[in-house]
């Protein structure tokens, strides 16, 4: 028996409405724009304003720099993501074979570029190339989860020109535009005898014929340039007391791409099932708020601090529409906001050097272990971080970071598929042992 209707729904649904859900995951925020400030955990980023870094933080910062600046950067990631598996289920119920997937995470380079010119006494103008967004996880092609996720990969470019003021002695504003570029890249195995054998169960068949079927493979890949803004203000109260808050609006991306599948069986790709195909998906990124003070306590320490609230909530609902003969996919995220908090100090030892420290405390957006996916298996962190600055010469001064993330014992029970889509779905559920490393290093020359 060839299942019509139902091979529609029930292949959409586990499949399909998988990639869709991952297309949220790949939006995970990068908060390392500055190796200068990772030593503080970002600690008082929109305050600080002690380089060209300051033209993400708050580009109201810019006004304190003494001339012109030109700071490169570059930040190694490497999570650490160890599954363990506790009763993964088929879409039948049915155990699935495969191991943990080994570590699934991979180190990711991350490049950052600010330059800042001083056009008189009250205004400067900079632009920075940073990446705010990105992700990259990779586990065992035959893992047990592999009909959720293999690969995840996202890179994003960002492009921020801006412009600040010095309104009076006390007050700085400041201004920027985001050109940001996204590309998401997905890979995940697909179950074609489960999909075919609930497909004919449900339209009352024997689905003996589906035993034989192979796996596949399913890949997505999408890009697309989109725009935002971004605003900051300073208070200085006095020299060694000042505050500040940065805005940077959400920027919404319609992510165009192609889908392709290997291994299709012709029952399913004679009705348009698991066909190359081309594929959309809008996806909004959050908006961000910070507020954060610095204060020198004496010649020697600095002390900061930073709260910054991430509108993750805009993330209920992911859709995704397929121009090949398949029905639009929809995933439940169900996100909330998040709120970091930040504290660190900094202590000169003498004019050419300067050791930093910090601590954070960063919230996930993801609400319980049914909404979080192997592409994403995020939990609350706690930084601890370390840093130093060098001044080498007058022009130059080069700054590096470290930064070890604890995040919080992390369970997942995630089901695939809609809860509206007939046909039932697959379950991943397990544990992950989680961690992060950071390096960072920075290179700013005055001129």
């Amino acid at each position: 028996m060839r299942p019509a209707v139902s091979v529609r729904q029930v292949a959409t649904a586990i499949v399909l409405t998988g990639m869709s859900t991952e297309v949220l995951g790949a939006g995970f925020a990068i908060q390392e724009q500055s190796a200068s400030s990772l030593g503080n955990a970002f600690a008082g980023g929109a305050a600080i304003a002690q380089d060209a870094t300051t033209t993400y933080f708050n580009p109201a910062g810019l006004t304190r720099l003494p001339d012109n600046q030109l700071a490169a950067g570059v930040h190694f990631i490497r999570p650490h993501l160890q599954f363990t598996n506790n009763g993964t289920v088929n879409l039948l119920g049915q155990p699935v074979s495969g191991g943990d997937g080994g570590d699934a995470g991979s180190t990711i380079p991350v490049p950052d570029l600010y330059y800042s010119h001083r056009i008189n006494g009250r205004t400067v103008v900079a632009v920075g190339i940073n990446a705010p967004f990105g992700l990259k996880t990779e586990y065992d092609a035959g893992w047990v989860g592999r009909y959720q996720a293999i690969k995840t990969e996202l890179k994003t470019v960002n492009i921020n020109p801006s412009i600040a003021y010095k309104v009076n002695a006390h007050l700085s504003v400041g201004a920027g535009l985001d050109a940001q570029y996204a590309k998401a890249d997905l890979t995940q195995a697909v179950d074609y005898a489960g999909i075919c054998t609930a497909a004919t169960l449900q339209a009352g068949g024997n689905p003996a014929g589906c035993l034989a079927l192979p796996e596949g493979t399913a890949s997505v890949s999408g890009d697309d340039w989109s725009y935002g803004f971004n605003l900051g203000l300073l208070y200085e109260l006095d020299s060694a007391t000042r505050f500040g808050a940065a805005y940077r609006s959400s920027v919404s991306h319609t992510l165009s791409g192609n889908a392709s599948f290997t291994n299709a069986p012709a029952m399913f790709t004679a009705q348009g099932q698991f066909v190359p195909t081309q594929v959309h998906a809008n996806i909004k990124l959050p908006d961000v708020l910070s507020v954060s003070a610095y204060h020198d306590v004496n010649t020697r320490w600095a002390v900061m601090g930073d709260v910054t609230w991430t509108h993750w909530s805009r993330f209920q609902q992911l859709a995704i529409d397929y121009a090949s003969n398949q029905n639009p996919s929809i995933t439940d995220e169900n996100w909330k906001n998040t709120l970091r908090y930040s504290i660190g100090a900094n202590y000169r030892y003498n004019s050419r050097w300067l050791f930093r420290g910090g601590v954070a405390y960063d919230q996930t957006p993801i609400p319980d272990p049914q909404h979080r996916t192997p592409r994403i298996p995020g939990n609350n962190r706690t930084w601890l971080a370390v840093g130093m600055h060098y001044q080498a010469s007058p022009a130059l001064a080069l700054d590096a970071g470290y930064a070890h993330l604890f995040i919080s014992p992390t369970s997942m029970d995630h089901q695939d598929i809609h809860a509206a889509q007939p046909g039932g779905g697959g379950t991943i559920s397990g544990t992950y042992d989680s961690n992060v490393n950071i390096f960072s290093a920075q290179a700013t020359w005055s001129f």
